[in-house]
């Protein structure tokens, strides 16, 4: 029974603007021991999976392959998406392209995880449920109120139900109560049973995806076709619905980097004083000096191109001023 890692590259890091660009979102910068996110997170996997397949966009697949290069990984399966469609059909892509008897360990290209040994047990917890046709996800153990990740209420490996981010009066409670755990955002199950939960639960969404994989090239998806497909994430389309799942509660060190509060809290705990000025957060693409006087609590980015200062606690706000500029 083949293992295969499933890498979700296509992510643009819109909370991490200006650091995070399209030309070169968050997973791509060098920021964590001179690795990428994306390097990490292939390597991570290597011990587990026999084969890599990576979910990407053409606006950062090159992106791909040049870590991969650095790295010395050749021997890799790609999927370019003409648009991004969201999780459900991009892990939809990588199960077409495999036997339905391959397990897939879907992660996203964008986290940092510490304590191997953990995170090596949490996965064998993890296959021997899907190897017994359940979709599982690995709920990580929550050590604050945070509003910025969705939550899993469990008891034991039992999901109870999966919620929406929650406002800081909510977490709290999720916090105290002790039935709750993050969502990583990482999966693992048979390539055929994710599929056959797609189609029940999403039926257009699954022709559609299936219609688009069949007129693929070389691992490029159709523009016109993808983007009939509607947009909808792996949580919302098939995790809250099917009655196969199964939680992974998780005890190794995880971090998703997704906000600059996130960005703060690893560079905090790992000691990474030279991003710190008294207690405010200074990332740089330029060699510019900056000073901070009579100021607390800020993180200010300062790129090429723009300036960012704003303080930790609005870190979900980013996005706003990113889909601002978009558009």
């Amino acid at each position: 029974m083949s293992i295969i890692h499933v890498v979700l590259s296509g992510g643009v890091g819109s909370r991490l603007w200006p650091l995070s660009t399209k030309e070169r979102p968050k997973q791509y910068l060098p920021l964590f021991d001179d690795k990428t996110l994306f390097c990490h997170t292939v390597e991570r996997n290597r011990p587990f999976c026999e084969q890599v397949i990576v979910v990407g966009n053409k606006d950062n697949y090159q992106l791909s392959r040049n870590e991969l290069d650095l790295i010395g990984l050749t021997d890799y399966t790609e999927i370019v998406e003409a648009a991004p469609r969201n999780t459900a059909a991009a892990i939809a892509f990588a199960a077409f392209s495999v036997a339905p008897e391959a397990i897939l360990l879907v992660t996203p290209s964008d986290h940092i995880i510490s304590n191997e040994k953990a995170y090596s047990n949490a996965f064998k917890s993890a296959f021997q449920w899907a190897k017994n046709d359940y979709l599982v996800t690995f709920g990580i153990t929550p050590h604050k109120p945070e509003t910025g990740y969705g939550y899993i209420e469990y008891d034991g490996n039992e999901v109870s139900s999966f919620r929406e981010k929650p406002d800081a009066h909510t977490a709290t409670q999720f916090l105290e109560s002790g039935r709750f755990l993050w969502n990583s955002g990482m999966f693992c199950f048979k390539a055929g049973i994710f599929l056959e939960e797609l189609a029940q639960y999403e039926p257009e969404l699954y022709a559609a995806a299936q219609g688009a994989w069949q007129k693929q090239q070389g691992g490029f998806l159709p523009s016109f076709e993808t983007l009939a497909i509607p947009s909808k994430s792996i949580d919302y389309a098939v995790m809250e619905r099917s009655q196969r799942i199964k939680v992974v509660p998780a005890t190794f060190e995880w971090y998703d980097l997704g906000s600059y509060e996130a960005l703060w809290d690893y560079f905090e705990a790992k000691g990474h004083e030279h991003h710190f000025k008294a207690n405010n957060m200074v990332l740089q693409t330029s060699p510019k000096h900056v000073e901070l006087v009579g100021v607390d609590g800020l993180v200010v980015v300062e790129t090429q191109d723009a300036i960012l200062v704003l303080p930790k606690n609005q870190s979900q706000e980013v996005k706003k001023v990113f889909e601002r500029l978009k558009g």
